[in-house]
């Protein structure tokens, strides 16, 4: 019997969730198979599949991506994939966050869209995975299709963040991939000027400027969004 811990009742999360939780992906099978919701989302908005990524449960993920109910049990609930949590985050968004090309790969081949955008800035999987600094995760989404110049809500594509951090083997990546150094961000800077701006000493007197998930500057200098 599943022993269903204080903090996650507070978190409004069914017996699905629970079990991915757990890593139980036996008991996920069987849920599933009894017709219960794969959609139905907790308190952050996580469906179960949120949680298997959040938490790199992979088996459970196959479960929840390939299982249906018996005959009879209702509904077969089918996955949004783009469904996104009260973050902003899809299930894609997050495994690329957790650098886990496993389960990247696996929401790929179930129908997840490499280019959707996360609810917030507007970055795609390609963003994120550049905010990484893995040149091995940018590399795969790039051969998995991902578009090579998509656009943040400030215009910035994945080749101005890498210059703005001064990633060099990865925006040489982007760039081997035709990513446009030319291509302008709302304050009309382009992938070339951010990375002319960046230089050793910019980089050890603004830490912050390599930080995987800083929204707010690129080489000091605040991002607007697009009205």
């Amino acid at each position: 019997m599943l022993q269903w811990p204080r903090d996650l009742c507070l978190c409004l999360q069914t017996a699905l969730h629970l079990a991915v939780h757990l890593n139980q992906p036996d008991t996920v099978q069987a849920l599933v198979q009894k017709g219960a919701s794969r959609m139905l989302q907790d308190r952050h908005g996580d469906t179960a599949l949120h949680v298997a990524c959040q938490r790199q449960h992979l088996d459970c993920a196959h479960c929840l991506l390939k299982g249906q109910p018996e005959p009879g049990r209702g509904p077969s609930h089918s996955l949004d994939l783009q469904l996104q949590n009260w973050q902003g985050l899809t299930c894609l968004h997050i495994a690329t966050l957790q650098r886990n090309q496993s389960l990247m790969k696996l929401l790929l081949e179930n129908g997840a869209d490499i280019d959707v955008q996360e609810g917030t800035s507007g970055k795609t999987a390609l963003h994120l995975a550049v905010e990484t600094q893995e040149r091995g995760l940018v590399h795969f989404l790039l051969q998995a299709g991902a578009r090579v110049d998509a656009r943040m809500l400030n215009g910035c594509t994945p080749l101005h963040l890498a210059a703005g951090r001064g990633l060099k083997s990865i925006s040489s990546t982007l760039r081997e991939a035709g990513a446009d150094s030319l291509l302008r961000n709302v304050e009309d800077e382009t992938p070339q000027d951010l990375a002319e701006d960046v230089t050793p000493q910019d980089l050890a007197e603004d830490p912050f400027a390599l930080l995987p998930f800083d929204d707010l500057k690129i080489s000091g200098k605040p991002l607007m969004c697009a009205d």
